[in-house]
């Protein structure tokens, strides 16, 4: 079988969460079914990038530049059906909510959630437009559909009017750290003047949808004396600006670290250090950074909303995140209840630890022999 893998998206290091799920799904294949044939298909960005898995395996760079977003619907809708058709491609898998809408190939497409029609202020008026009209049509012009969790694929059928039977909820998985914190927590304490006061990490990009500006409100409402640091790595965005605003308003700015995005080492120092993971998103069709603190066994307190509960079942604390109070409380509580934060901990890292990229990329490679397989006929 020769699977085409549509990365024209992918634009590494802004690209977020599905720049996560196209490493590591890509690895996972790799390792996992050494019988397929698999060949990606670039951005001209994602083809310059060092040490990554896509340029590891047999790729096709188009003349795209994924930062402009037409270049990136023009190379989908356009130049990617010819070329997978040159490259005598079987199964066209894209990664990233939207996919050709034609093409002498079988499609599948990952919809990693529908924030753009649920929270539509997480992008500017444009993108929300162009994806309001992309998303579904790529969704009706697929053959299969790969959803993260069940919410996500529940919100395909009430929301776009998907067949459930067409769409497969693949959970994506979590890894243990590959690297070494890049300094002990000391030593980043003292970098970033943190002090000796308990650390509260979050990992996010800063859009409306991640609801940072309640948890600066929530920061805000701990007494100072039992006030933690709260350190807040992400790629930057027009709304980080508003956010340091907040802060200052809420006099917390010596409380609140905001850092851009940080390589992998240095992601892991934070998580030494942290003492709390907290996660107040309104909306997450999996929420990857959840797993990511369990697994190394930082507790987790996080948003009941989207998949969320789903994904974290029992091993997090759990709170109402358009209440700064209760996402107060849930920090609070974690950071001072010894028993509590150790049975987070230890329940975590054993949750955690029941999803793999390993079973990710099992569960997807049966979704492309699914769609191989079937009759034209199973596929109207």
């Amino acid at each position: 079988m020769r699977v085409g893998l549509n990365l024209v998206f992918l634009v590494p290091g802004e690209t977020g969460g599905m720049e996560t799920y196209a490493r590591e799904l890509i690895g996972a294949l790799v390792d996992e079914a050494p019988d397929l044939e698999l060949v990606a298909f670039l951005s001209r960005e994602a083809a310059l990038a060092a040490n990554s898995p896509w340029n590891e395996i047999p790729f096709v760079t188009l003349p795209v530049h994924a930062r402009r977003r037409t270049q990136w619907v023009w190379g989908e809708q356009r130049l990617l059906p010819r070329l997978a058709q040159d490259s005598q491609i079987d199964v066209m898998h894209s990664f990233a909510n939207t996919g050709p809408f034609h093409g002498h190939f079988r499609r599948v497409l990952t919809i990693h959630d529908l924030i753009y029609r649920i929270y539509p202020e997480a992008h500017s008026r444009i993108r929300a437009h162009g994806l309001s009209v992309l998303v579904p049509l790529s969704a009706r012009r697929s053959h299969r559909i790969i959803a993260p969790s069940k919410c996500t694929r529940t919100d395909l059928v009430q929301l776009l009017n998907i067949p459930s039977g067409k769409v497969d909820v693949v959970p994506e998985g979590v890894r243990l750290p590959s690297v070494a914190p890049s300094q002990p927590p000391n030593e980043l304490r003292t970098r970033l003047d943190l002090g000796t006061r308990p650390l509260a990490l979050t990992l996010s990009a800063k859009r409306p949808h991640k609801n940072l500006e309640r948890l600066l409100e929530a920061i805000a409402l701990i007494p100072a004396a039992e006030r933690p640091i709260l350190v807040l790595p992400g790629y930057s965005t027009r709304w980080q600006s508003g956010l340091c605003q907040r802060a200052e308003a809420l006099a917390i700015q010596q409380d609140v670290r905001f850092l851009d995005w940080l390589p992998e080492d240095e992601i892991e120092a934070l998580f030494a250090a942290a003492d709390c993971f907290v996660f107040p998103s309104l909306y997450e069709g999996f929420g990857l950074p959840v797993l990511e603190a369990m697994v190394r066994g930082v507790p987790v307190a996080c948003s009941d909303r989207g998949a969320l509960p789903e994904v974290a079942e029992g091993a997090a604390r759990f709170f109402d995140p358009e209440r700064p109070d209760a996402i107060a409380e849930a920090i609070t509580t974690v950071l001072t209840d010894k028993a509590e934060a150790a049975r987070l901990a230890r329940e975590g890292r054993a949750h955690a630890r029941t999803f793999s990229w390993r079973r990710t990329a099992c569960a997807t490679v049966g979704v492309y022999e699914r769609v191989l397989s079937a009759t034209s006929s199973e596929l109207a």
